[in-house]
């Protein structure tokens, strides 16, 4: 495992698995997603602060490279970086399974929308200026 600036345990639950005991292909977004959510909250900027600011951070690419599944009560870690390239935040996303072993590397691509308009992302960079540093 690398160094991420954000990592976090998280277990599977029974309702993620498909018919053959492993993880649906789906789940592995909302994995990610949590993760960038618990980031952004503990960051100081939760998605409802950010709301009412009126930003609204939107996914605009996601690449997915699914390596080796997950299975019921599996517990993983989902871990990130974050990294910006002008007006989009990069997250760069893993998730280990129990052995340490990669299930699943994710690139996903944001931008910010201030009061419903695209945006240079700057307002977005303020809640993130610790890591993007």
């Amino acid at each position: 495992m690398g160094k991420y600036m954000f990592e976090m345990k998280m277990q599977v639950r029974d309702y993620e698995v498909d018919a053959e005991g492993i993880v649906n292909n789906a789940e592995y977004l909302h994995y990610m997603e949590h993760t960038r959510h618990e980031f952004c909250r503990l960051a100081g900027c939760s998605f409802r602060q950010m709301r009412e600011r009126g930003l609204d951070p939107v996914a605009t690419r996601i690449e997915v490279d699914y390596k080796r599944p997950l299975v019921l009560s599996d517990e993983m870690l989902s871990c990130l970086n974050l990294t910006r390239k002008g007006p989009l935040f990069i997250f760069e996303q893993d998730i280990y399974r129990p052995d340490g072993e990669l299930a699943v590397h994710g690139i996903v691509k944001i931008a910010c929308l201030v009061h419903g308009k695209l945006s240079r992302g700057d307002e977005l960079a303020a809640c993130f200026e610790q890591y993007l540093k």
